[in-house]
């Protein structure tokens, strides 16, 4: 006697809820985004922020501010020009037009990089708060830092990179922090550092000027400052550029991502929530208790009138009775 086949077993694969990835029981998490198996894109309870505009706002304000510091950069040709006009009328006081030019460039810098920097600040906190939503995330410094870091001196060195690494890393599904956010640092940096080192060697240089030119040689010194300051602009003006567009690279990529895995935890209905019941078409998904619109009254139609039927004419009185009605009987008729 043969023994019958065992039917197959067919199992069906989970998919992940954060990145829709098939999973695999042989691990603990989703290989993809590393996500726990059987958890949601985000964890219910806990609060999560938008970051798509103050994203944009920020990135706007980024590229703003590292345009107006590459103008003011250049501020130093507008000095040449106008040393060069000096010498030839004669006339020191055209010498202090690269100076007024210089301030109306460095002025809404200034504006900007502060606008820029306040913004930055709040998607940076926020973006901060919503990996804490995310299961799977590894948290690296409290929230706290996402603000600190930035004004803490000192601290402003080392602690943004680490906050916008764990973000980049937790947002974007990485293990290791992209690279992107190595080359933003670094730009950042040079620029920081070179900034602050070229404008103290630019005022340095700038104070053994002579006060009133009156010879060539002196309107050819200040030619030769502003040479020198241009070519000392130089690099912290490519490394700013270069700091911006890293920079909104990142707002831009994180800020996506977030948005993408907070709206995958809204619930979306195919159908019409069934009243305080399941949703058709998304097990396990209950639908909130939806208000029940009355019936709308139905006109209630009129009873026909129903016709009267006359009276029956009574018998004459001279008709003889008919004959009473006999019992049915097996097999006869009725009447007679």
């Amino acid at each position: 006697m043969r023994t019958p086949l065992a039917a197959p077993h067919w199992t069906v694969p989970m998919l992940c809820q954060t990145c829709g990835d098939a999973t695999s029981p042989s691990f603990d998490e989703c290989q993809n985004c590393y996500t726990p198996l059987g958890q949601p894109a985000v964890t219910p309870g806990l609060e999560t922020y938008s970051v798509r505009g103050i994203g944009l706002a920020a990135s706007i304000a980024v590229g703003v501010t590292a345009a107006f510091y590459l103008l003011s950069s250049l501020a130093p040709v507008a000095g040449m020009v106008l040393a060069r006009q000096a010498e030839r009328d004669g006339n020191s006081e055209v010498l202090l037009g690269a100076l007024l030019v210089e301030g109306l460039l460095t002025l809404p810098f200034v504006v900007a990089y502060l606008a820029a920097a306040v913004l930055v600040i709040i998607w940076t906190w926020r973006a901060r708060k919503n990996i804490d939503a995310f299961p799977g995330a590894l948290p690296v410094l409290g929230q706290g830092w996402a603000i600190a870091g930035w004004l803490v001196p000192f601290a402003n060195f080392v602690v943004p990179v680490r906050v916008v690494a764990n973000i980049a890393r937790d947002s974007l599904w990485r293990r290791s922090t992209p690279w992107l956010v190595v080359v933003w640092w670094a730009a950042w940096l040079v620029f920081s550092v070179g900034e602050r080192l070229f404008t103290r060697k630019n005022d340095l240089e700038f104070a053994r000027l002579p006060e009133t030119a009156v010879d060539p040689e002196d309107f050819q010194a200040y030619v030769d400052y502003y040479q020198g300051a241009l070519g000392r602009n130089a690099i912290p003006a490519i490394a700013c550029v270069v700091a911006a567009a890293s920079f909104i690279m990142l707002i831009r990529k994180i800020s996506a991502a977030q948005q993408d895995r907070i709206a995958r935890a809204t619930p979306a209905w195919p159908f019409a929530p069934v009243p305080g019941g399941f949703a058709p078409g998304a097990p396990g998904t209950f639908a909130p208790p939806q208000p029940v619109a009355a019936p709308a009254p139905q006109p209630v139609a009129a009873p026909a009138p129903q016709p009267v039927a006359a009276p029956a004419p009574q018998a004459a009185a001279d008709t003889p009775p008919a004959s009473p009605q006999v019992p049915p009987v097996a097999g006869g008729t009725i009447g007679a």
